[in-house]
């Protein structure tokens, strides 16, 4: 009999484990709160050998770079329009950039075949039995599964469910970000534009595949907020509240949120557990090591999902050695991308004036742009193991006994 293995979240890295466990021989089902696939969302980027191995290992890499976006050039405004700096395609866009919700797609339908889709429900509960995890949804009735892997995000259920409270691991960075839709009236034809003033950028670009449509983003600094994150419209009001005496193109920006089809509002924070596993439930992506912006959080779930996959395959099912081996492997690697996302804010809205010019005038030099660009492809590289050679199908599950508690991974 195969390893039932549950997984909660369907964005990236939810699909990209339930491949390679496929492959493998496990059993996987995929829950997700959302209804269907999300779609939408900023582009993202993979870069350097590691992410791009991995890609092609998962035979997805020809098909990415086919939707590849060409990166973005980013042009940076003051509040009359006036150009202070202006970032080239490949600082943002890496070695392959695509929409979010096109990765999604894809990597939902390499999983499709082997890959149970629960959408429209959520985990409630977990128990620990003899023999497995007893799962209770908030929809769909009871089931037992052998493992449970958290892949849902930086608000991780699985996290809050078998670790704890969201507060003991996830911390605030200083800052805020939003994202949403809206037409493209200043005909942009590629990239994006924004203006900077201490502690915000608003900016707007143009969408990658349907010239009338652009995407708005914004980010500003501020304290630690309390705001209900299912609540949209007290979301847009404190939007509205941080840029409402700016100039430039924020004031018709700001009237477009009024009609936005669906926002994106969250802290710019990061996710550290000291312990990936607790007894028969592993974290994955940012649940376990994430940062909401620049900690190359995409590519570090994609390769986080390889090397989980693999020591589960090559454990034969014992999970305890194989979420041991999963994370000595990649801890080090996933903490040095995450750190990518502890400068986000001050590089994209620094605080004060001063750190304004000296941004600008430091990536205004194209030396110190390339600079940043390659180690970029140095910190996102680890020695990956080739599980090529592993069994090609997961043994029966051998049950190892231990609780899933909220104290355990704080022991």
């Amino acid at each position: 009999m195969s390893t039932k293995v549950l997984i909660s979240g369907a964005s990236i890295a939810g699909p990209a484990l339930s491949y390679w466990l496929g492959r493998y021989g496990f059993e996987t089902t995929v829950v997700e709160l959302a209804p269907a696939l999300r779609g939408g969302g900023q582009a993202v980027d993979f870069r350097g050998q590691t992410h791009l191995t991995v890609l092609e290992r998962m035979g997805v890499l020809g098909e990415l770079r086919a939707l590849d976006t060409g990166g973005s050039p980013i042009t940076f405004v003051d509040q009359r329009g006036r150009q202070i700096l202006h970032l080239p395609a490949d600082f943002a866009g890496g070695d392959v950039e695509v929409p979010r919700g096109e990765l999604a797609q894809v990597l939902h339908q390499r999983s499709l075949q082997r890959t149970e889709y629960l959408f429209g429900d959520s985990i409630t509960a977990l128990e620990e039995t003899p023999s497995g995890v007893r799962v209770t949804f908030q929809h769909g009735a009871p089931r037992e599964f052998d493992l449970v892997i958290g892949a849902d995000g930086l608000h991780s259920n699985v996290r809050r469910l078998a670790f704890g409270p969201e507060e003991c691991y996830v911390r605030h960075l200083g800052y805020y970000a939003a994202t949403w839709q809206l037409p493209n009236y200043l005909g942009l034809p590629t990239g994006s534009v924004g203006l900077n003033v201490p502690g915000r950028l608003a900016a707007v670009g143009a969408d990658h595949r349907d010239p009338t449509k652009a995407g708005a983003f914004f980010v500003f600094a501020s304290t630690e907020l309390r705001y209900d994150r299912h609540d949209v419209a007290q979301q847009k009001k404190l939007i509205r509240d941080a840029f409402a005496s700016l100039g430039w193109e924020v004031p018709r920006l700001l009237e477009s949120l009024g009609q936005a089809p669906e926002l994106y509002f969250d802290s710019i924070s990061r996710a550290d557990v000291p312990a990936w596993s607790s007894s028969r439930v592993a974290l994955l992506g940012d649940a376990a090591c994430g940062a909401t912006i620049g900690g190359m959080g995409t590519g570090t779930a994609v390769v986080a999902a390889y090397v989980l996959a693999g020591e589960l395959a090559r454990a034969r099912g014992d999970h305890r050695t194989a979420f041991a081996r999963y994370e000595h492997t990649l801890r080090d690697y996933a903490q040095g991308c995450q750190k990518g996302g502890d400068r986000t804010g001050p590089f994209l809205a620094p605080g004060t004036a001063t750190g304004l010019r000296v941004r600008n005038g430091l990536l205004n030099r194209r030396w110190i742009v390339d600079k940043m660009l390659k180690m970029g492809k140095q910190i996102s590289s680890v020695d990956l193991p080739d599980y090529a050679a592993g069994p090609s199908n997961a043994a029966a599950f051998s049950p190892v006994g231990g609780q899933v508690s909220p104290r355990a991974a704080r022991r």
